[in-house]
């Protein structure tokens, strides 16, 4: 059968025409070379003090300050004095491999508290589940709006002091440092991941 090309052309450039009507003009591409979000320019966020957090801990935990105070002493050591700190509750399960998910409340000075969500996938050869509550210190957090991505867990970076667990994870020059008590130690020690948005959300990845 023969072929109208000039059929097959105008019938073509329709459907071409119909789908950029359908999906929209194209979001605009980030400049060559930029990493992470950007955020206007502004004062340096301020720092807490850490009698500030060995208080913070003490009371969310429900624990004397001096069995805090060893953990909170190690991470200040390590890190610094930390510009914010999440407050919150998670869950997680695992049979070999698991998920986690929990929120809390973002702290800032100065600011207000705003709602995160966390989730990520665990690796730690282990069966069970838990919940738990952790406190998680900021770290060069300058704006609130920058928890919103990804961040792995840092090699190496167990530590358990006073019955507390600590594990350091960075991203984007940012670096939070978890601390679980109790039956949050066990998933404490398996993290590949954490994900923080605005929202939650079922998937883990």
């Amino acid at each position: 059968m023969a072929i109208d090309r000039r059929h097959l052309l105008l019938t073509g450039t329709g459907a071409v025409l119909a789908g950029c009507a359908s999906t929209g003009p194209a979001p605009p591409m980030a400049p060559v070379g930029q990493v992470g979000p950007q955020y206007p320019a502004g004062p340096r966020a301020e720092t807490y003090q850490q009698d500030e957090i060995v208080h913070n801990v003490s009371n969310f935990f429900g624990v004397t300050s001096e069995t805090v105070g060893g953990a909170v002493e190690h991470v200040f050591r390590d890190q610094g004095q930390p510009t914010g700190y999440i407050a919150g509750e998670e869950g997680s399960g695992a049979i070999i491999f698991g998920l986690r998910y929990g929120k809390g409340l973002l702290y800032m000075k100065h600011r207000p508290p705003i709602r995160v969500y966390w989730r990520g996938p665990t690796a730690g050869f282990d069966f069970g589940g838990n919940a738990s509550r952790v406190f998680t210190l900021c770290y060069n957090l300058q704006y609130p709006e920058a928890i919103f991505q990804r961040f792995p867990g840092v090699e190496g970076s167990i530590y358990f002091v006073a019955g507390i667990g600590v594990n350091y994870q960075s991203a984007n020059d940012i670096v939070l440092a978890p601390m679980r008590t109790g039956l949050g130690l066990r998933a404490g020690a398996s993290v590949g991941y954490l994900a923080y948005s605005r929202t939650g959300h079922i998937e883990p990845f």
